[in-house]
């Protein structure tokens, strides 16, 4: 899910800003980007994150605004700026070159303008316990956002539960139907097959039976209803459930495919496809889902 979060205040003397952006994925893929002095606390910040942020694309960008040393987040090499002029100007006079060497074009050059992002050999390590309350501060603004997101999410995944379970009830509906239909169906074609002869009809009866019993939906409606009700209990829940919500979509779609399978009956298998497009639609969906 989308979130953006950020955190700044003053650590080791310095002072360190914390950004925490992050993107779709299905599972959590962490991209840390530290200065050097924060390199040994990686490993704890990639775990409270994986505890903060269960799914996602983490990319999370540590720098300097002012080191324990006092200098600021960006320096000025005003030794090679001056290096950078000169050379301008003196390509300017030997090549009989119009303009003027401002401020932009100086600013432009490698290593006139740098970003204090790294350690000095003197400075010491920063420990995890003070750069702690920063990223937890950033990613409660991402989990915040990604919140509101998810609340939006949620109200359109319960459309597609509700267009499921239409579907569900117009089969249910039809089942009866087709049932008779097939009966009519299967007395018909004996009627032909034996050209008018006398039919064994407890015979008959029992080959309905067993042609109902292939036929039926009813487990496959009673498995569909309960994944749906799962589904619309995760979506109620406080914790993270898009995991749980893609295995029951992966359910609901296999009970689907049966009830298809099984239909023989035109308007089941219209409503099964539109079913079918409204569990696509809610799989897609999914992926956005923490």
């Amino acid at each position: 899910m989308t979130g953006f979060g950020a955190a700044e205040d003053r650590v080791s003397s310095g002072r360190l800003r914390i950004e925490i952006r992050t993107v779709n994925h299905r599972f959590f893929n962490p991209q840390l980007k530290l200065p050097a002095n924060l390199a040994g606390i990686e490993i704890e910040m990639r775990e409270r994150l994986r505890e903060l942020l269960e799914r996602g694309h983490v990319a999370v960008t540590a720098r300097w605004m002012e080191t324990p040393s006092g200098e600021t987040g960006v320096t000025v090499d005003l030794a090679r700026a001056k290096q950078v002029v000169a050379a301008a100007q003196q390509l300017k006079k030997k090549l009989k070159l119009k303009g003027t060497v401002d401020l932009a074009f100086v600013a432009r050059q490698p290593d006139v303008l740098s970003s204090v992002n790294g350690a000095r050999e003197n400075e010491q390590p920063v420990l995890w316990s003070d750069v702690k309350p920063l990223v937890e501060r950033a990613a409660k603004d991402v989990v915040a956002m990604r919140e509101r997101e998810g609340e939006a999410l949620a109200a359109e995944l319960r459309i597609r539960l509700d267009a499921l379970e239409a579907g569900a009830r117009v089969v249910e509906e039809q089942a009866p139907v087709r049932l008779k239909a097939e009966h009519e169906r299967l007395k018909h074609a004996v009627a032909e097959l034996t050209a008018g002869a006398a039919v064994d009809e407890q015979r008959l009866a029992l080959e309905i039976a067993l042609l109902a019993d292939r036929v039926d939906i009813t487990e496959e409606l009673v498995r569909f209803r309960s994944h749906t009700a799962a589904a619309r209990a995760a979506l109620g829940a406080k914790q993270p459930v898009g995991k749980q919500l893609g295995f029951l979509a992966q359910e609901l779609l296999r009970e689907v495919n049966t009830m298809g399978s099984k239909a023989n009956d035109a308007r089941i298998t219209q409503t099964v496809i539109a079913m079918k497009g409204e569990l696509e639609k809610l799989r897609e969906q999914l992926e956005n889902l923490e």
